[in-house]
């Protein structure tokens, strides 16, 4: 068995339990069948959970462009006369009956980015709070908390600008908390060679929440009222944490409705990756080369991905001039992309592992190559297009697309380097998504 910090040290330590029995005095347990499995159930349930944390992320990128009044961002933005009007007439009169307000450009983007303030703090808190109250517990509460407070966003505006960014940067609190709480989840859940497809299923709701309730976001603005935006999505989360708490256990050996086949098969896979350390290994995991590489493709993934999800709106309404309806569906298209690519990859990346016997160091780093380059190179490209409207679309939404090569690459290495508990994983990942 590999030490704790021996796992650190090497980014293909799953390798041994890739290609030989987990337990030497036993022979593997057979793969228990993926449908209706209680693993893959709760693969689809973390699915629409950060369905719904990603809704309730981005609504207000595309609520904003309706919430604020065109005249004071004309007058201080510079640019958007760059590109002319193409919109076609549209015959339906736009809802006007929600109220505006005088935000320029600088308050914009302090209430954008408020979110995030919160969201920093929660990180490396959520992988040891997962570690004492379960990842169960700490997802769900995270996201109700969200959704709670998103109910509450109309009212926060109304107060001015300053409640809105407390009211934005509470909300980060309780998303910052969601994502090393699932990881932690995972390290209990998922056998190794299934970890790319469990962990690509249940991350994947992001890129389709963000697909669905952008152009969703942009037709209530249009029709109704912008404050229905949060009404909606904030009483959908509600919903989603009812159905989390009674139907999804901690661990295997306490669900109640799992198959004894299926826990055997997940117990076994995870016994050989187990660790008996329960302090972290601070100094150890500080001076580890692949952590290291993990935070160094994190931060800079995250740089691009979280500045277009905020802010491609707002670029599709100033600079490119889409009316609010066009706004959502092209600004959704790029994230549909990336879910698409997401779930791919993810079936892709297992196969390689399994069927066609590439390493599991091997996969990883093309997947991040691909996952890094490829929208690195599109993103660059869109800045000397112009206002070539349908090629700027093309680019970002290939750019975003590519990132999805991302979640069975580096977003993944984490449990491959860490021992299998909940102290572990859980803040192993927390310090990479923290810096």
């Amino acid at each position: 068995m590999r030490s704790p910090i021996g796992g650190l040290a090497s980014s293909d330590g799953e390798e041994g339990s890739d290609r030989t029995p987990l337990l030497q005095s036993t022979p593997r347990v057979e793969a228990a069948p993926a449908c209706c499995s209680a693993r893959y159930n709760l693969a689809v349930l973390a699915f629409f959970g950060f369905f719904v944390l990603y809704a309730l992320r981005v609504n207000l990128s595309v609520a904003l462009v309706d919430m604020v009044d065109s005249n004071t961002t004309s007058a201080d933005n510079r640019t958007s006369k760059e590109c002319a009007e193409h919109s076609a007439p549209i015959k339906v009169l736009h809802n006007q009956t929600g109220k505006r307000y005088q935000w320029d450009a600088e308050t914009q983007g302090w209430i954008l980015g408020s979110f995030f303030y919160g969201y920093i703090i929660t990180q490396i808190p959520g992988g040891y709070i997962a570690s004492k109250v379960g990842g169960k517990l700490l997802l769900g509460f995270g996201i109700l908390g969200t959704a709670i407070f998103t109910l509450f966003t109309p009212i926060a505006a109304d107060f001015g600008v300053g409640a809105l960014i407390v009211l934005r940067a509470l909300e980060g609190l309780g998303e910052g908390v969601t994502f090393p709480a699932m990881h932690a989840m995972w390290s209990s859940w998922a056998p190794p060679l299934e970890r790319s497809k469990l962990l690509s299923i249940s991350y994947a709701g992001a890129q389709l929440g963000t697909v669905i309730s952008l152009p969703l976001s942009g037709i209530i603005c249009f029709y109704m009222d912008w404050t229905y935006v949060f009404y909606l999505f904030g009483i959908v989360g509600i919903i989603w944490f009812i159905l989390w708490i009674f139907l999804v256990s901690e661990t295997p050996e306490t669900h109640k409705t799992i198959s004894r086949h299926e826990k055997e098969y997940i117990l076994s896979s995870l016994k050989n990756q187990l660790s008996s350390q329960k302090s972290v290994p601070w100094i150890p995991m500080l001076k580890s080369l692949p952590l290291w590489a993990i935070v160094v493709a994190h931060f800079s993934y995250n740089w691009t991905f979280y500045t277009l999800l905020t802010l491609l709106p707002t670029y599709m309404k100033e600079i490119l001039r889409f009316n609010v309806q066009e706004n959502g569906l092209l600004s959704a298209l790029p994230y549909f992309g990336c879910w698409l690519c997401m779930i791919l990859s993810g079936q892709a990346a297992d196969n390689l592992r399994a069927k066609w016997n590439y390493s599991t160091i091997c996969v990883r780093r093309v997947f991040s190559l691909i996952g890094m380059i490829g929208p690195a190179v599109f993103l660059v490209a869109a800045g000397f297009i112009g206002c070539d409207y349908s090629l700027a679309v093309a680019f970002l939404t290939i750019s975003t697309t590519l990132g999805g090569f991302c979640s069975s690459g580096f977003s993944i290495n984490h449990l491959d380097i860490a021992p299998s508990t909940l102290l572990e994983n859980g803040k192993q990942f927390s310090v990479s998504l923290l810096l």
